[in-house]
């Protein structure tokens, strides 16, 4: 009896997918519920479990074919799971190979062997040969680990004021003095060498091409769109964070203790955005046709950076949320999207979206819109900065803020004043918990 497998439906707005691994190879035993197949869509990869156990039997399409939903993939055997486990193990049987001193000759009961074709024994006198069981290999070889002393090489007061000034690595250098003393000619003469190419140039050439996944194409997609069918236009503003770094470093080990999470600046971001979203509807809506959608739930997008390209997993209701339910939610879709398990739920129904370009050491950016939504906010890197404090020059950490939007159904009167609540939150950290 065989079982299709079918591509699922893979959810809103998503037709289509690229077969991008089969998990398991024609032949081999899979079980229920057992991942077979690796589809690829414009947003996530998705996992095709197998519906029975048994054998891989047939496969339809193979890797790097685009399938729609409901088409078949291959078919999985249920009648090849019992002849395995019956007349395989029993057929295919092999003794396991002797090894060199090491494995002790099996151990025979006391039999008569006959040498002579002849001779010819009779069925009752036949001899039982049995195979007494195998015990396991024990290797007795004990490696001692040896302590690997880092010997710092010798240089001259000279060559060490050279090297800190130009930071170069003295590991790599040999010196030509008495006992291998590394000598001030030694880094002018490495400096002036020609340097060696790339480990890249090295291993792949001059150019290298590979085809754009699924993922990467959507996001090269949707982001052209976002500029051409947007009015997008971005409006700055700076905030001050001493004040949430100091509650952040008062609170952060009783917050951890409790909560068995981190206390970060994210759900102080998520927080401040609420209250300028609902002082501000048309920031948190979206345009259908000739419509405006308002939307009164609100649902953050949080921009992730994977190897595999930008995803943006979902806070849903985050009016409803503590600073510890963000957080956890937050370090929950974050881990899932770097290990490639983020579902097509998790991406869709966004209202608005916070990304962090500060994590990768950014200063400032003008973000681009995430379609069908409005707007997004962009932060980025606490830098300490001089600024005028009560007539006073100070030094505080300051982030810039950058908030793009559609500026067909928000004014700038709306997108600066939204960034002026999002920074007095910020600033004033103890708004956040009276919600004004």
């Amino acid at each position: 009896m065989s079982e299709k497998i079918t591509v699922p439906t893979l959810g809103e707005s998503v037709t289509e997918a690229t077969v991008s691994k089969w998990l398991k190879s024609q032949g081999e035993k899979v079980s229920a519920d057992e991942p077979l197949v690796e589809l690829e869509t414009d947003k996530v990869n998705v996992e095709v479990p197998s519906p029975i156990s048994g054998v891989l039997g047939n496969i339809s399409v193979k890797e790097g074919e685009t399938v729609n939903v409901g088409s078949l993939l291959g078919t999985v055997d249920s009648s090849g799971a019992r002849k395995d486990s019956s007349f395989n193990e029993v057929n295919n049987y092999s003794p396991p190979k002797k090894e060199k001193e090491r494995v002790q000759p099996k151990v025979f009961e006391e039999e008569k062997i006959i040498k002579s074709k002849k001779i010819k024994a009779k069925k009752s006198e036949e001899p039982i040969l049995k195979l007494e069981d195998e015990e396991p290999l024990i290797l007795e070889q004990i490696h001692e680990e040896k302590e690997i002393r880092k010997v710092e090489k010798q240089t001259s007061p000279a060559a060490r004021k050279l090297a800190n000034e130009t930071k170069v690595d003295l590991s790599n250098i040999e010196g030509s003095g008495k006992n291998g003393v590394i000598l001030k000619e030694d880094i002018m003469a490495l400096m002036g060498s020609k340097p060696a190419p790339s480990e890249r140039k090295i291993k792949y050439g001059p150019e290298e091409r590979v085809k754009m996944t699924r993922l990467r194409l959507t996001i090269a997609k949707r982001l052209k769109e976002a500029q051409e069918n947007a009015a997008m236009l971005t409006t700055f503003n700076e905030v001050d964070m001493s004040e949430v770094m100091s509650m952040r470093s008062q609170y952060k080990e009783e917050f951890q203790n409790k909560y068995q999470v981190k206390l970060g600046f994210m759900s102080f971001f998520v927080k401040a955005c609420v209250i300028g979203l609902k002082n501000y509807p048309a920031i948190n809506a979206e345009i259908q046709g000739e419509e405006i959608v308002y939307k009164n739930y609100y649902n953050i997008s949080i921009a992730v950076g994977t190897d595999r390209g930008l995803v943006v997993p979902v806070l849903r209701e985050t009016d409803e949320m503590s600073f510890a339910d963000i957080e956890k939610n937050i370090g929950d879709l974050g881990q899932k999207a770097r290990d490639g398990k983020i579902t097509i739920e998790d991406l869709q129904g966004g209202t608005f979206t916070i990304t962090n370009g500060g994590i990768y050491g950014s200063m400032l950016s003008t973000p681009i819109l995430n379609p069908p939504q409005s707007a997004v906010l962009g932060m980025h890197n606490i830098i300490q900065r001089p600024v005028v404090v009560d007539g006073n020059v100070e030094v505080r950490p300051i982030m810039y803020l950058a908030l793009s939007y559609d500026h067909r159904i928000i004014d700038g009167k709306e997108a600066v004043s939204f960034l002026k609540i999002v920074k007095e939150s910020l600033e004033q950290p103890k708004r956040l918990f009276l919600n004004i």
